[in-house]
């Protein structure tokens, strides 16, 4: 059986502007991580790093198909999950962003915290995806305190 968590956002944009947002470091520092080494491409390993949090990590990008799909691994050893985040342009303009994250350890004593905490920044993630681009919101970021 699978573990995975699911969060759901409709952004008042076209695909390819949410997209872009996820794809772009410069414009993904105005609503999440504050920098990232590289540009999101399929088969590229990427640093992205909190500088509020003193924090940094690497992903995996294993798959991206433009304004549609983005697919990563991130975490440390024993602790890989897998992102998947996708994109579905409604007739309206709008974008529902679908983001899930799977692959964590059934067995993990405190799974249901992290469960829980991963969907919480989940859902403040696409919270501030959706002010920056809906309103050119860019002082959400890095403000959730544990």
């Amino acid at each position: 059986m699978a573990t995975e968590i699911k969060s759901k956002m409709n952004i008042h944009k076209p695909a390819s502007e949410v997209y872009e947002a996820f794809v772009d470091p410069e414009k993904m520092a105005n609503y999440w991580f504050s920098s990232g080494t590289a540009r999101v491409e399929q088969g590229k390993t990427i640093t992205w790093r909190y500088d509020e949090y003193n924090a940094e990590g690497d992903i995996k990008v294993l798959e991206t198909e433009e304004n549609r799909k983005i697919v990563f691994s991130w975490g440390g050893a024993g602790e890989e999950t897998l992102v998947t985040i996708l994109l579905e342009q409604q007739v309206s303009g709008n974008t529902i962003v679908e983001v899930t994250e799977s692959g964590f350890k059934e067995d993990d004593p405190h799974l249901i915290s992290k469960l829980l905490g991963q969907q919480q920044g989940w859902i403040y993630m696409l919270t501030c995806l959706k002010a920056y681009l809906e309103n050119g919101i860019k002082t959400l970021r890095a403000s959730l305190v544990h």
